[in-house]
């Protein structure tokens, strides 16, 4: 196998081939892990959500301990955070480049058509309104960081 890739990326790439054998239906791919000890591993497992996009048609969420991360396409997404399994925070990152416009509803401090990147602005430790609905617009990947609760 190639070790330009890292074991999650792999263990994607075997799963798909898995599903696509099997003829199994599924939604989702969740992942146990990978978002804690070391910061290289975690950002790989960023980097992976990057390339899920070329390995699977499936969303790929990764859950570790207390967070959630999603790698939202471009476009609007409808987030249902009323199930009463979230926690008190969220954030909405910039990873691997700018994004020139992004819009939220739902969250206590909204955007509006704001350009989210490092250097200028990254939407951290944000948090929900009553609503119980969260949608977002973005023109390129953003990832999505949300406290999940244990």
């Amino acid at each position: 196998m190639d070790q330009d890739l890292t074991d999650f990326t792999k263990c994607l790439q075997i799963l798909q081939k898995k599903i696509e054998k099997k003829g199994l239906q599924i939604d989702v791919i969740v992942t146990l892990g990978g978002l804690g000890g070391r910061f290289d591993q975690t950002m790989a497992s960023v980097e992976t959500l990057f390339r899920a996009t070329n390995i699977t048609p499936f969303p790929v969420i990764v859950i570790q301990e207390c967070s959630l991360i999603f790698l939202l396409q471009p476009g609007k997404h409808k987030l249902h955070v009323d199930t009463g399994l979230e926690g008190a925070w969220c954030g909405l990152i910039p990873i691997g480049n700018s994004c020139e416009s992004v819009t939220t509803t739902g969250l206590r401090w909204n955007l509006t058509n704001q350009v989210l990147k490092f250097g200028t602005l990254v939407s951290t430790s944000n948090t929900y309104d009553d609503s119980g609905i969260v949608t977002i617009e973005t023109d390129k990947p953003l990832l999505w960081t949300m406290a999940i609760k244990r």
